[in-house]
């Protein structure tokens, strides 16, 4: 069980990091309970209510085992900005800091992550609803890849950092630069957090994770995902929506809306899995800090909670 730090020093932070389906709820819920922390979502779908099933989000359960924070933060039609986050973020550990109780920040989504453990600062440039529409249309009349050429000769080295296919991303970086006339690269330094910080990635050959990811798709199928997707649609909320672009969303809602057969909607998202834990693994390999990895098969709660208490006890 942690201790409170004595006045001055560094507080600590458990980032365990991996790729989607790889397990990592399951392990830091045990993790916290074994070492008496809480856990802050770094998912950037989890953030946003309604969306259950298809993005995996902790059951009731799970909830009830170890209290979750920064999911369910917002609609599916609010834009949550990474600067929000990254502020609510930085609230809730040090909130759980000032309880006694140890911090585990828990996810996937390696902007999310890297914002909080490198400090960026992110730029405080607000969206541009009609811009955003105009380079949208763009990308409808032209490419993603044309729309990247754009920002790559306005900012290569944000066109470098980021996917072709990550237009939502891509849009922004443009965004930042037309209104500030600077580079989003330029303005996104990064000051540390004062946190001791260690860093748990999980992960398994994708000769195993592929298969294991395919039957969760079925699983959430199963579950009831298409009528999720079919829920939010009726409450109004566009298919285009940021929030809507999580994994199986669109894929659901085009059998919805445009007659996809449900077969070929449900292989489109197990493919698109397949492609977004690639990009992920692109991610962490370049912000690896440290990262600590473990065969998830061939490691337990058990050893890794001592290998984190013996961490804890060192202060270093």
């Amino acid at each position: 069980m942690w201790r409170t730090p004595l006045t001055g020093e560094a507080k600590p932070l458990i980032i365990v990091l991996g790729p989607t389906g790889v397990g990592k709820t399951s392990l830091a819920i045990d993790l916290a309970q074994k070492l008496g922390g809480e856990i802050i979502g770094a998912d950037s779908r989890q953030v946003y209510r309604y969306m259950d099933i298809g993005t995996a989000k902790p059951t009731p359960a799970q909830q009830a085992l170890v209290a979750h924070h920064l999911i369910d933060m917002a609609p599916p039609d609010y834009n949550l900005s990474l600067a929000e986050y990254q502020k609510a973020a930085y609230v809730a550990i040090d909130a759980l800091h000032q309880q006694g109780l140890l911090p585990f920040l828990v996810g996937g989504s390696g902007q999310y992550i890297s914002a909080i453990e490198e400090g960026w600062a992110i730029p405080r440039v607000p969206p541009d609803p009609a811009l955003r529409a105009e380079l949208e249309a763009f990308v409808r009349r032209h490419s993603p890849e044309a729309l990247h050429e754009r920002l790559r000769a306005a900012d290569p080295v944000s066109a470098e950092r980021i996917h072709p296919n990550n237009t939502r991303r891509v849009i922004r970086a443009l965004e930042v630069q037309m209104l500030s006339g600077q580079p989003i690269s330029a303005l996104q330094v990064k000051r540390p957090p004062p946190y001791r910080i260690i860093r748990v990635g999980l992960q398994l050959p994708r000769s195993i994770l592929y298969p294991r990811v395919d039957r969760r798709v079925d699983e959430m199928m199963a579950a009831g995902f298409l009528a999720e997707v079919s829920r939010l649609l009726e409450m109004g909320y566009d298919r285009h929506l940021p929030a809507m672009s999580g994994l199986g969303y669109l894929e659901m809602a085009a059998h919805l809306l445009d007659e996809t057969p449900l077969a070929e909607a449900v292989q489109r998202t197990k493919f698109s899995t397949h492609e977004f834990i690639r990009r992920q693994d692109v991610w962490f390999r370049g912000h690896d800090h440290g990262i600590l990895w473990h065969n998830v098969e061939e490691i337990g709660a058990d050893a890794l909670a001592d290998t984190l208490s013996d961490w804890l006890r060192r202060g270093d």
